[in-house]
């Protein structure tokens, strides 16, 4: 018996139909799905999925936020991520939702592979150099300004050797899964999401010579601004976050920790790069992803 968590997002349509079928074939491929909170008036009398209920794997019903939220969900437990892809996009995800029942007889089959994806780690410092938050990220850590139209000035080191000076509107700190994300849309690279690294991204930045910046995994990073807005924000893989001061600091490094996502062989990182960001010319990126 494979205990499935299932999580989803209410706004996408289909969703209930998907869940439907999650449900009609659990006892026919030894599923027992536990379905998170927000899910169960739609499955009466399901398991109710908790942050800290055991799993053997865990289906994510909507986009690469949904999925980014089933990661987190997880802290940090080695269980595959199985993300149904009900929207446009969705990088992160393995299939689209047409493709649901032949992804369940995969997953309970085990006919498919579990890539290690790193994340990150970060802790917002109060000015007397005291961890008041603390993050993990699949994706990416981003500092950035609020509504001031006004460029920020930040400081950033590695392992305690400074890297320079960046007046900018902001700055990503990503993970190679993440390089596909807001750091792509900032002028970063793209890193193939198995190679560890940490990629620095200055969002706008005010001076041409500022140019994104790759890193071994092992670097721990730490970025303050002694001037600007009085506000600022960190925010974490675009969903979860905090404000943050001037005279703060922010310590960005690899996290002890690893999320697994579900690939089906035939379906490689290079293949997923055509389809949805048209690497071989125009693509329609609304293409469903192939089990």
């Amino acid at each position: 018996m494979i205990r499935l968590g299932v999580v989803g997002h209410r706004g996408y349509d289909g969703l209930v139909e998907i869940l439907s079928t999650v449900f009609r074939f659990a006892g026919e491929l030894d599923l027992e799905p536990i379905f998170e909170p927000d899910l169960l008036d739609v499955v009466p009398g399901a398991g109710r999925l908790e942050a800290d209920t055991e799993i053997d794997a865990l289906l994510t019903l909507g986009g690469d936020g949904t999925l980014l939220r089933g990661a987190r969900l997880l802290r940090g437990r080695p269980v595959p991520i199985l993300g149904i892809n009900l929207g446009r996009l969705g990088f992160l995800t393995s299939c689209g939702r047409d493709e649901t029942e032949l992804a369940l007889r995969r997953l309970a089959s085990g006919d498919y592979l579990a890539e290690r994806r790193m994340q990150l780690e970060a802790r917002a410092l109060d000015r007397s150099g005291n961890s008041r938050k603390r993050w993990f990220a699949l994706n990416d850590v981003v500092l950035h300004k609020g509504g001031f139209a006004r460029v920020l000035h930040l400081s950033v080191s590695a392992n305690g050797d400074p890297v320079g000076s960046y007046a900018a509107d902001g700055i990503v700190f990503s993970t190679p899964t993440g390089s596909t994300a807001y750091s792509l849309s900032a002028g970063g690279p793209v890193v193939v999401p198995t190679l560890e690294s940490i990629v620095l991204t200055p969002i706008s930045p005010h001076t041409l010579a500022i140019r994104p910046l790759v890193l071994a995994a092992d670097a721990e990073l730490s970025v303050h601004t002694d001037d600007g807005p009085d506000e600022l924000l960190v925010t974490v893989d675009g969903q979860v976050g905090t404000t943050f001061s001037v005279g703060e600091t922010l310590i960005v490094r690899r996290a002890d920790r690893h999320a697994l996502i579900v690939r089906f062989p035939g379906s490689t990182f290079f293949s997923v790069l055509t389809r949805k960001l048209g690497w071989s010319g125009l693509a329609d990126r609304d293409d469903r992803p192939k089990c």
